[in-house]
């Protein structure tokens, strides 16, 4: 290994302790030799992989960056650092002559993970790295606390990595140095940033307004899931966080609007898996005077150019499999989509009778649950995870929609598709039930369900049916899952590693 590119390694003899403790030391004895830890501010013209990719070797380009040090190798009087910045990381080379005794004694105070900023002119080495020769120099953060540096062996021509930062939990909890340590982890987060960006334009390019509506509601609803609750202290009233925008959304349509959509935090007082977090990202989208069907064509086509503007190719893979987003979608109804995988026929069973078909296929159920959410959980278990293609499941039984239309020609169904992908629910769409009769009959079911114990059927929202009754035009409405849709784009297994700083345990 060429001699710059080596670093110098942590103590091992000493403890985590020790180290915090001698990095304290040398805060504190740069303050008295009159040097700032912590300086307001730093000039910088360039970041690392410009610089590298922009490098002609008869020029040399006068640059000024800053970032962390990476790797270091101290020497007598020159040494080697590479610093790494948001784009990447470049080589350093610092000669005492050139900055002079005074920093380069400050320098000898620096460790891995201090912060600094670099003036120089860029250069080639010996060895062929592109590099930055620092003719100005100066501390902008000082660590206290050691990040955990990976070191490299070669071993018989295969390079071998020790003590990466790789605990999972650890890498949740401490997203900050799992940031630092870890270059890949922020590649998935720039591209969610992207997946969000695209979404955002392609509603906006077909003329729709992007809104917002409350977090804090007095009445939740929208979607089948128990809520957090809070207290208003001023009002002395109790108030939810919303599990969905989907009924403010609808207010908007009856007030005029053609098209609305809003990127939202929702939180549903759930548990905790691969595809779930208690606090989640959803988009919503409602368009007046179209249908599930028009839906159905407008998802294929949003989420095909999405996969294709962030990683220029539609296709991805995810939990082993290859899946591709281009359209068409197959199309399926639940009923022949249980039937397929299940050999059971729901379509007129009574509660009972479906009931006895779960316990058939081995599937334990709540007593306090009615039909629709039964066969929820027949397709949830049994037919849901094989669903690997992107797979319109359409018309679902009405007890399972409440607040979907009644299929125009299937008397008992709604007009409804979920987008299955992966193995894994992506969207929900509706033909919106415009009926304020039908709907008022609709949410008092829901609350009979509530009465046997039911905790996620919805409430009866007065103030929404009283918008339905000004009347409200033929509409279609989706919900996209945004961290389900960045796991399937950029291959991530678990919805932890496509949220910042997801829910754990207290430590």
């Amino acid at each position: 290994m060429p001699k710059e590119n080596q670093h110098q390694e942590q103590p091992q003899q000493l403890s985590l302790n020790d180290q915090m403790q001698r990095r304290h030391e040398e805060r504190r004895h740069l303050a008295e030799s009159g040097v700032n830890p912590y300086p307001c501010a730093f000039d910088v013209t360039a970041c690392s992989t410009d610089i590298i990719t922009s490098f002609q070797d008869e020029q040399r380009e006068q640059v000024s960056i800053a970032g962390r040090i990476m790797t270091i190798r101290k020497m007598g009087k020159a040494s080697f650092f590479h610093i790494q910045d948001s784009k990447g990381r470049i080589q350093v080379y610092m000669k005492k002559d050139d900055v002079g005794e005074t920093t380069y004694s400050t320098f000898k105070l620096l460790d891995i993970g201090d912060i600094v900023g670099v003036k120089g002119f860029t250069f080639r080495t010996k060895t062929g790295e592109i590099s930055v020769h620092a003719e100005t120099f100066e501390l902008l953060s000082k660590s206290l606390r050691p990040i955990p540096v990976a070191k490299e062996k070669d071993i018989d021509g295969q390079k071998v990595i020790y003590d990466a930062f790789s605990d999972k939990e650890l890498r949740y909890r401490q997203r900050y140095v799992d940031l630092i340590v870890n270059p890949e982890v922020r590649e998935t987060f720039i591209k969610r940033s992207a997946i969000v960006t695209f979404m955002r334009q392609f509603f906006t390019g077909k003329g729709w307004l992007e809104v917002e509506t409350p977090i804090l509601q007095p009445i939740y609803g929208g979607a089948a899931a128990r809520p957090f609750t809070t207290h208003h202290n001023a009002l002395d009233m109790q108030l939810y966080l919303r599990i969905a925008n989907e009924l403010y959304l609808k207010r908007l349509i009856v007030g005029g609007f053609d098209g609305v959509f809003e990127f939202a935090k929702d939180f549903r007082n759930e548990g905790i898996d691969r595809f779930h977090n208690p606090e989640f990202t959803q988009v919503e989208l409602y368009v007046a005077y179209k249908d599930y069907n028009w839906m159905m064509e407008l998802v294929e086509e949003l989420l095909y150019r999405t996969a294709l503007s962030v990683n220029g190719t539609h296709t991805t893979s995810f939990l082993g499999n290859d899946i591709s987003l281009e359209p068409p979608f197959r199309r399926l109804t639940i009923v022949d989509a249980i039937k397929e995988y299940c050999n059971v026929d729901v379509s007129d069973k009574s509660e009972n009778e479906l009931r006895s078909a779960a316990k058939d296929l081995g599937l334990e159920l709540d007593p306090k649950i009615g039909s629709g959410k039964i066969i929820d959980e027949i397709f949830g278990e049994f037919v849901e995870p094989k669903l690997i293609q992107p797979t319109f499941i359409t018309d679902y039984p009405t007890e399972m929609s409440p607040l979907a239309k009644e299929h125009r020609s299937k008397p008992g169904f709604v007009e409804r598709f979920e987008l299955i992908a992966g193995g894994k629910e992506l969207c929900n769409s509706f033909s919106e039930l415009n009926d304020p009769v039908i709907q008022r009959e609709r949410l008092e079911s829901q609350a009979k369900l509530r009465l046997r114990g039911d905790e996620e059927a919805m409430v009866v929202d007065e103030d929404f049916l009283r918008a339905l009754e000004y009347g409200m035009p033929p509409c279609a409405g989706l919900g996209i899952g945004i961290d389900r849709v960045v796991m399937l784009i950029t291959g991530q297994e678990s919805i932890r590693d496509v949220i910042f700083f997801p829910h754990l345990k207290p430590e």
